[in-house]
């Protein structure tokens, strides 16, 4: 049974940040601070709970923790932090724990200044009406620089960095003054505990032995143990078994009220029956709107997978079901290949998310896997007047039916040093970018970029990373779907098409890039005792051609 704390003390915040930041590590520090783990439970990213996030040092899963701290002035404050990734694939998850705070922590690394991720996620923040907290991390760094980082922020992202909080996460520095931050500048939650129960439903996992737990912020009433609760988006109803709160250990108590954050569990047998971002209320309420809720997640990033190993399909099939209990962005359905058998054609939200997907599948479930190239989602208008959505290339219609195909652009923002403007300039243009903006803070330039996303799922940010020396950060945003000169390139070996090869990309790519698949299957593919020639083509035109010579007898004399 936990306390009933008064609404006024109570505080609900995330931290938002640039990936590597060092925001896993504040929320560590806070959590240490604030008695919710002992010293000697502590791990580095805490939060961060499964094996792929420890292992790269990022954050995929947004996580609550509810900590209790006592202020300078004599008060006891809950204050509830809902940790947030970084990365631009994740701000799903984002603006999912942002709708369910009142304030955020903005955390920019003292050494590094502001980068394109920060300005994603801080005007997220300030979108959603959020009082931000800015936060200097690394100031122990020789690099850093608080007095020059502090100007960057007021010029680029228009916030007053005056009172910004100096802390070294690392070392545990300043971190009562950000507990002070929170409580003195933060506000209280809205909300009437009297009124009928109104939750939101932020997230939402499978647990095998409670089933589906259910991860809620009660905006009015109160939400009990026990209690008959209806979800309105599906119109079921269920009954509540246990309610309870993550300190960040699972602690059972009988009521969540206005304000807080917690979980529940009633029963629930499937995730896909708890929409992310929907209302739950009493079971006999009348006449209660829907809180807004959040866009839904769509995949940008299409590609398809297949077992190494034919036999192993059922069991990637149960792998596969499995992670789309904890994960509901991700999407799959069965395809088949004449070349490569059963599979999935999957969606991601983009290319860390399809990384990370496969990294799980190779380490958790022990899989051995084949990819195909990722591809994105193109409008296809037939003559007939028809608009038809295409996830996998080799679905393209007959061309003779086709009036136009539209592509998806987005809107990149590119934080860079000056001194490497030039080149991340001419590799935008030579990925069909259109420049929109360009601005300097100090040093480093802001470009602003409108680009063809088929052409960043390939290798533009491996090569913006090349050109720059790790030294440029990336954002992107969808934006519109335009018109485009695009074909569909088949790969043939032997005079064969293999479907799983197919590609759609812009008429004046497809030679050089066909040149470069077919030298790279030369050098895959083993040799046999006749010569194998490997082709690119576009419809009956041959653009490109490499031959894996046959391996000639021995003769022992």
């Amino acid at each position: 049974m936990k306390d009933i704390i008064p609404q006024s003390n109570i505080r609900n915040f995330s931290i938002v940040a640039h990936i590597d930041h060092g925001k896993s590590t504040l929320a560590d520090r806070l959590i240490e601070f604030c008695g919710g783990l002992e010293k000697r439970e502590m791990t580095a990213q805490v939060l961060d709970s499964m094996e792929i996030e420890q292992k790269r040092g990022i954050t995929i899963k947004a996580q609550t923790v509810r900590l209790k701290y006592e202020a300078k002035n004599g008060e006891t404050y809950i204050l509830n932090l809902i940790d947030t990734p970084g990365h631009v694939d994740f701000t799903y998850e984002v603006s999912r724990s942002l709708a369910a705070c009142e304030g955020s922590i903005l955390v920019v690394d003292a050494s590094q200044g502001v980068e394109a991720q920060t300005l994603a996620n801080v005007y997220k923040a300030i979108e959603s009406n959020h009082e931000v907290v800015v936060v200097l991390n690394k100031i122990d760094l020789p690099a850093a620089g608080p007095d020059r980082v502090k100007q960057q922020i007021e010029d680029v992202i228009g916030l007053d960095a005056a009172d910004a909080v100096l802390i070294s996460a690392k070392t545990g520095m300043g971190i009562e003054e950000v507990l002070e931050a929170i409580v003195n500048k933060l506000p209280t939650p809205t909300g009437s505990r009297e009124s009928q129960l109104k939750a939101m439903l932020i997230d939402s996992w499978y647990d095998q032995y409670l089933g589906v737990v259910i991860l809620v912020r009660v905006i009015d009433g109160c939400l009990k143990k026990g209690q008959k609760i209806k979800m309105m988006a599906p119109n079921a109803i269920y009954a509540v078994d246990t309610v309870g709160v993550f300190t960040p250990k699972k602690v059972m108590c009988e009521a969540l009220y206005a304000g807080e954050v917690g979980f529940i569990t009633a029963g629930i047998r499937q995730v896909a029956d708890c929409s992310v971002g929907d209302t739950i209320i009493d079971e006999r309420a009348t006449n209660i709107e829907p809180l807004p809720g959040f866009k839904p997640s769509q995949p940008v990033v299409f590609c398809s997978l297949y077992p190494l190993d034919a036999s192993n399909f059922p069991v990637l099939k149960e792998s596969l079901g499995k992670l789309r209990l904890n994960d509901a962005s991700f999407q799959y359905e069965v395809e088949s290949s004449n070349a490569l058998g059963f599979g999935f054609r999957c969606g991601f939200l983009g290319l860390l998310h399809l990384e990370i997907i496969q990294e799980r599948l190779e380490t958790e479930f022990n899989l051995d896997i084949i990819t195909t190239a990722p591809s994105v989602v193109y409008n296809v208008h037939t003559r007939a007047g028809k608009v038809v959505q295409l996830h996998n290339p080799d679905d393209l219609p007959d061309p003779t039916h086709i009036d136009s195909i539209e592509e998806p652009w987005v809107k990149a923002t590119i934080m860079v040093p000056d001194n490497f403007l030039g080149s991340v300039l001419a590799l935008c243009t030579e990925k069909r970018g259109e420049q929109v903006n360009l601005t300097y803070v100090g040093n480093r330039a802001m470009v602003v970029y409108k680009l063809p996303l088929n052409e960043i799922v390939f290798d533009f940010y491996d090569r913006l990373k090349s050109c720059s020396r790790g030294y440029a950060s990336f954002d992107w945003e969808m934006d519109d779907y335009r018109k485009s000169d695009l074909v569909k390139m088949s790969i043939l070996i032997n005079g064969e098409a293999v479907d799983a090869l197919s590609i759609i990309l812009h008429r004046s790519r497809a030679e050089s890039r066909g040149r470069e698949f077919c030298v790279r299957l030369k050098d895959l593919i083993p040799r046999h005792l006749f010569a194998i020639p490997i082709q690119a083509a576009i419809g009956g035109k041959i653009i490109a051609r490499e031959t894996i010579s046959a391996l000639k007898k021995r003769c022992d004399r």
